[in-house]
């Protein structure tokens, strides 16, 4: 007498990621490395601060130049948003005092400087920060345009292919100079530069 074959059993993925144990990665990453800087950073350091196993680590990340940038990453989905100020102007003034005040922290200005550094040696790495931050913060450069068209102060653009340039170039003029005045030349800023910032920018936005 035959008896029917049992159906295999469900394969287990093992533990599904937590939000908590991610969150106290990315914390203890950003320590690690104000701490102790890029050359003496290790996953195990990482591991042993965040209270996890290295193998935890490295079920996520392949090493430690994934981490970091996602620990900045992390930092910028956070801290980084357009306020609506009512005028194109003032939500740029908004974001860049923002984005000056988060390069200002010591755990991202070591973090950013060191990815970047790293990047140059280093293609892959250079795609994953293009992905996990320059792609994602360009959401406030497609916001603050729409804002911006919805009030009137910007024309609509009808051509897809220049839309995407000009939020290319909108992004790298905003970022190239709080990073520049920041991190490079180590110049502060403030409410004023901002303003002057800002106005100069919508001039140019409005001869696109």
């Amino acid at each position: 007498m035959s008896s029917a074959a049992s159906s295999p059993a469900p394969r287990r993925t093992g533990r599904p990621r937590s939000p908590e144990a991610d969150r106290a990665i990315l914390d203890a990453t950003r320590a690690a490395l104000v701490e102790l800087g890029w050359g003496k950073l290790t996953m195990g350091d990482v591991a042993a601060r965040a209270g996890v196993a290295k193998t935890t680590l490295y079920r996520r990340w392949a090493g430690k130049s994934e981490l970091v940038v996602d620990a900045v990453a992390a930092l910028f989905d956070e801290h980084l948003e357009l306020p609506d100020r009512g005028s194109l102007q003032a939500d740029i003034e908004g974001v860049v005092l923002q984005f000056a005040a988060l390069l200002e922290r010591p755990e991202t200005k070591t973090a950013l400087m060191a990815v970047v550094a790293e990047s140059t040696r280093d293609d892959a790495l250079r795609e994953r920060i293009r992905g996990a931050i320059v792609d994602r913060q360009k959401r406030l450069v497609l916001l603050g345009r729409e804002r911006a068209q919805a009030r009137g102060e910007l024309p609509g653009e009808e051509d897809p292919a220049s839309a995407a340039r000009n939020a290319d170039l909108i992004f790298d003029v905003v970022a190239g100079s709080v990073v520049h005045r920041t991190l490079v030349s180590a110049e502060p800023v403030g409410p004023e530069w901002a303003r002057e910032f800002a106005a100069l920018l919508v001039a140019g936005l409005k001869n696109l």
